[in-house]
């Protein structure tokens, strides 16, 4: 059986497959040049977003970042154009989202959970949850305190909530 790869590659010509891996290369490596320029949590809340006519377009989530990597713009555009020739690199562009970067919850959500007049119960975590959602186990919430990002925990406590209330009510 052939792989995804080797039917890719028969039919593209070998020099747009190494383009195409030069792109992915360019794309992936945002992490490595804000971590080499001593601003490696600009990652988390910015990305590449295109690369347009020489212009790397990076868009962040917050104007605050957008201040921090204008500080180092002149740094960030050498590392870029050092380590991709190739792409003929003139410029950054920053630019705030419109949207909210994966991860953080947008305002509609935030005013739905600001607007909820439902009773709330605690659970073993100390966050309020709504009153008909299903408590975890304190043995099933030890695993939890292994996670660092909050935020994501506490995600991965309500979809375990969710599970458990589906699973009492298809009993």
């Amino acid at each position: 059986m052939k792989t995804a790869g080797n039917i890719l590659s028969a039919l593209f010509d070998e020099g747009f497959v190494k383009k195409a891996q030069g792109y992915s290369k360019f794309f992936d490596s945002w992490t490595d040049i804000t971590a080499k320029n001593g601003i490696a949590a600009a990652a988390f809340h910015s990305r590449i977003k295109d690369l347009d006519r020489g212009i790397v377009l990076v868009e962040m989530d917050h104007p605050g970042w957008k201040q921090i990597l204008q500080t180092k713009q002149c740094k960030l555009l050498n590392d870029f154009r050092y380590r991709f020739p190739e792409l003929e690199i003139s410029g950054i562009s920053l630019m705030l989202s419109r949207a909210p970067t994966p991860g953080e919850p947008n305002a509609e959500e935030e005013t739905k959970a600001e607007t909820t007049n439902e009773p709330t119960a605690q659970t073993a975590v100390g966050e309020e949850q709504p009153a008909a959602s299903v408590a975890i186990s304190e043995p099933a919430l030890a695993g939890y305190d292994a996670i660092k990002d909050e935020e994501f925990r506490e995600k991965l406590i309500r979809l375990g909530q969710t599970i458990a209330a589906e699973e009492k009510n298809s009993i």
